[in-house]
């Protein structure tokens, strides 16, 4: 497996032949075993869904810096509304990320148990559209990524429902990103520095520009550059750390690109799949044997887990 693999995820949801399912789920698993990243396409998303969002989410960009600020809520961990350009850092890095970005949160009862650690969700009035559009599409990733959930809880040997009531008040999250323009060729800054997910699974949708790097097993920078059809989803820390490694949270970056291509502007949406606030990440004992022996002894609620990694790059 030489390349990232893709893959059509209606073959476990729709199987056109008796077989078809449980070869998805083998090679779903099998890509995720090796690389840690996989494309999804036949994922029902439609073009339009995703340009509309798009459209939205450039717009607020544009608005001037002032008017975005008013939505950034200093000490929150940028949890809900604007985080300003120069703020995220990656884990270990001496500089910031070249890149503004907004949170959409899970949308749930106040009176919710978990209400004191995931607030209401904040929605730029500039823009009407921009909450029933960014709702919609945290939603269909939402459910996409249940999909691809339940099928690597089958590839090992989990129930195909094992993350539904682990996920369904997750502290998912939302996050349209804006690369700008880099107008300058010596800056030592990258657009995202080397770093892997803190949660579950990231579903990442219309990266409309190159730049997307992963770091395969033999320690080379791999370009994933997905197609126009094509969802990338990839293992964050927490389930790495449930699986105990089976499932690997590959180091991925964004870079710079040459020439006139860095005069453009990027913009991409990641989806975060989070568990459940008081989900407690043990090791499946499935994914413990005598050459893989349990690295975490210790389990760690996924809030607690949260919290420790919004410390470390910079978010706290």
């Amino acid at each position: 497996m030489n390349r990232i693999p893709t893959l059509d995820i209606r073959r476990f949801s729709e199987p056109a032949s008796p077989g078809d399912r449980e070869a998805f789920v083998a090679e779903l698993g099998a890509a995720y075993r090796e690389w840690g990243f996989c494309g999804i396409r036949g994922h029902g998303i439609s073009d339009a869904q995703i340009d509309t969002a798009y459209d939205v989410f450039k717009r607020f960009f544009a608005l001037p810096d002032e008017v975005k600020r008013q939505y950034h809520v200093p000490g929150s961990g940028g949890a809900r509304g604007y985080t300003p350009f120069g703020v995220e850092t990656a884990k270990d890095s001496k500089h910031f990320d070249l890149k503004e970005f907004w949170h959409v949160g899970r949308e749930i009862p106040r009176d919710s148990k978990y209400a004191d650690v995931m607030p209401p969700n904040l929605w730029p009035t500039e823009i009407p559209e921009f909450r029933e559009v960014a709702y919609g599409l945290y939603q269909s990733l939402d459910r996409l990524g249940s999909r691809v959930l339940s099928a690597l809880a089958l590839h090992i040997g989990l129930p195909e429902s094992y993350f539904a009531d682990k996920t369904d008040s997750g502290n998912s999250i939302l996050r349209p990103i804006h690369y700008p323009p880099i107008t300058t060729d010596d800056i030592p800054n990258v657009r995202a520095g080397a770093h892997e997910d803190i949660n579950l699974i990231t579903l990442l949708v219309g990266a409309s520009a190159e730049g997307l790097e992963v770091l395969s097993r033999k320690g080379e920078w791999v370009p994933f550059t997905a197609d126009a059809d094509t969802i990338v989803v990839n293992i964050g820390d927490m389930l790495q750390r449930l699986t105990n490694h089976v499932y690997p949270s590959t180091t991925h970056r964004v870079v710079n690109p040459q020439g006139e291509k860095a005069r453009q502007p990027r913009y991409s949406t990641p989806f975060f799949l989070h568990p459940n606030p008081d989900f407690l990440i043990d090791v499946l004992p499935s994914c413990v044997t005598a050459d893989n022996p349990n690295r975490y002894p210790e389990a760690i609620t996924a809030h607690g887990y949260l919290e420790e990694r919004l410390r470390e790059i910079k978010l706290k």
